[in-house]
């Protein structure tokens, strides 16, 4: 009976050994020429191709928003957000809730009440501040009014009292960077404001004062009692505002909605009836179906006639329109043709 055990074949040589010129290499002693070395000549193996994912143009100034909020807190002490409850301050403060998220935001919330402002706005800003545990900072128009510090103006407007009120709350509380939801396609004076806009200790505004912000470098010095006025989202158009609003589901206070409404007719605007002033005797009201498109407050806040109910129907509205949104439904920028920059030269946002 053949009893031979199977003996495993035998492994190559250049696997298992050392050649003798490699065994000379090791100890340093070869002299002769280099040993022959095979050359792969077929084609290498390649790393799977990374796939980029496409960013949109709301991801971009997103990012862009996000970046200026924790440059401020880098570099400020005492920073506030204005908080109207209009839809800038709010996709404003949608953007710093996620730019710290799961931390608190590090700022408090200002908000100069005019004392004429929508109620449903003034709903939706309480419901934010105590859905996230935001600290809210009330500078009040009508208590300067009642104190004899300011005065009525005849034409009923209360937009332009805010300068005082929104100064010496400033003062008061020393913060030294304003968030404010200001766009560059509002309003021309707007346009040529920097993100990073110095106050004197007054808290005017200089345009010539301005600094180059160079590859999104901003420069944030100021010498005590100056602050600086930041503007997060100054390089989206409304129209970015909507759609991002739309994209996050952000929720908006509904008089941005089409609805029914009393209004009366006052220079070519809607302005809503009620008790704040108006309308008088010889401005007949009526009902219609309306929207507003920006928010300061019912002495200066036109409606527009819309039948637009939905996000897709605003946007498309938006997308069509050739008129800016403070061009068409705000009084007090109509005032003179540089009424904005005038208001901003003496502190006003």
């Amino acid at each position: 009976m053949n009893t031979r055990t199977a003996v495993p074949a035998p492994t190559t040589l250049t696997t298992l050994t050392m050649s003798t010129a490699t065994r000379a290499d090791a100890r340093g002693t070869h002299t002769g020429p280099a040993p022959r070395t095979d050359t792969v000549t077929g084609p290498r193996p390649t790393a799977p191709e990374r796939v980029r994912p496409e960013r949109s143009h709301l991801d971009s100034l997103e990012s862009e928003a996000v970046h200026i909020f924790r440059e401020v807190a880098g570099e400020f002490e005492r920073p506030v957000i204005l908080f109207s409850g209009g839809k800038d301050s709010i996709v404003m403060l949608h953007l710093a809730l996620k730019a710290f998220a799961p931390a608190p935001i590090p700022f408090t919330l200002l908000h100069v009440d005019t004392g004429h402002n929508f109620p449903e706005v003034l709903d939706h800003r309480d419901r934010a501040v105590a859905a996230h545990g935001l600290r809210l900072h009330i500078a009040s128009v009508q208590d300067y009014i009642d104190a004899g510090t300011l005065r009525e103006r005849p034409d009923g407007t209360r937009n332009p009292l805010q300068t005082v009120p929104l100064t010496e709350a400033i003062q008061q509380h020393r913060f030294d960077a304003v968030f404010g939801g200001g766009r560059r396609d509002e309003e021309k004076a707007r346009a040529k404001e920097r993100v990073f806009s110095l106050r004197d200790e007054f808290s005017q505004w200089d345009p010539r004062r301005q600094r180059p912000e160079l590859w999104q470098l901003y420069n944030g010095r100021h010498a005590p009692g100056e602050h600086v006025r930041v503007f997060p989202i100054s390089n989206w158009t409304e129209l970015d505002v909507w759609q991002y609003i739309q994209r996050e589901r952000i929720e908006l206070p509904e008089i941005y909605f089409a609805h029914h409404r009393e209004v009366f007719d006052r220079g070519g605007m809607w302005l809503t009836a009620g008790d704040w002033g108006g309308p008088k005797d010889t401005e007949p009201t009526e009902t219609r179906l309306v929207r507003y498109r920006t928010v300061g407050d019912m002495s200066c806040t036109g409606a527009v006639d819309s039948d637009a109910t939905t996000l897709d129907a605003v946007i498309a509205e938006i997308a069509a329109s050739r008129l800016t949104e403070r061009g068409a439904t705000r009084a007090d920028d109509k005032m003179s043709e540089a009424a904005m920059e005038d208001r901003k030269r003496e502190g006003y946002f």
